[in-house]
């Protein structure tokens, strides 16, 4: 009887506690998500003005994968974490932005550290 009794008790304790820290990892990990994917956003606005007023061929090349990239940002499914393409969708944007960091010859590395997280060039 206590064996059964400490058991309950300790599968109750278990996962009460690993509800507390599942939901500390994921809005962690959502921050970051969600960091990365403004400043991908921002780059490509702020480029996408940039570019505007560019009428050449290579501008035109560079302003439609900015708008592409643009395009797949806003669809991106911020509000459903439970989107079984999440992942994959976060792998294409990354794509798209070294492709467009690439046509605009520039050098771009995101990283996350333990404090914040930053976008360099």
């Amino acid at each position: 009887r206590f064996h059964g009794e400490g058991f309950q008790e300790g599968l109750a304790e278990g996962s009460h506690a690993g509800l507390a820290e599942g939901r500390r990892h994921g809005a962690l990990h959502g921050a970051r998500v969600g960091s990365e994917i403004g400043s991908y956003h921002g780059f490509a606005l702020t480029w996408h003005c940039l570019l505007q007023k560019c009428t050449d061929e290579k501008n035109r090349k560079k302003i439609r994968a900015l708008d592409s990239l643009i395009g797949m940002i806003q669809k991106f499914p911020y509000e459903d974490p439970t989107y079984d393409k999440l992942q994959e969708d976060l792998e294409k944007i990354r794509g798209k932005f070294k492709q467009v960091c690439s046509m605009l010859n520039i050098q771009s590395d995101f990283r996350i550290g333990p404090e914040r997280s930053s976008l360099t060039f």
